[in-house]
């Protein structure tokens, strides 16, 4: 659940295979007596469908970690790794504050 509500309802609707895809990736199986609730605020639409995604992906394998064992682990950080690192890896990206003498943090007058 996404801030209560189930995946199958997140807003945009064109979105929603993205954060479908760690389940698409790893199979229902790696899934089975998982519940995860997922709260989420800020930002744009796209930014919170990147932060769930990862948070899925990040909880999975913190959960087989923990509970089950390392291989299973290893092998679910591999699968996600190999087809979109973002799904481990946060983007440290951020925006430039604007600076005195233009209109914005590069640009001059």
């Amino acid at each position: 659940k996404v801030n209560g509500r189930p995946l199958e309802l997140v807003e945009p609707a064109t979105l929603r295979f993205k954060l479908l895809e760690p389940m698409l990736l790893l199979g229902k199986d790696k899934f089975a007596g998982v519940d995860i609730r997922v709260r989420v605020k800020g930002g744009g639409h796209i930014s919170q469908v990147y932060a769930i995604r990862q948070a899925i992906s990040k909880s999975l394998i913190a959960y087989h970690q923990k509970y089950v064992d390392e291989a299973s682990k290893k092998e679910i950080k591999d699968i996600l790794a190999s087809y979109d690192k973002g799904l481990l890896v946060a983007d440290p990206r951020r925006k430039e504050s604007k600076k005195f003498g233009g209109p914005g943090a590069r640009a001059r007058y």
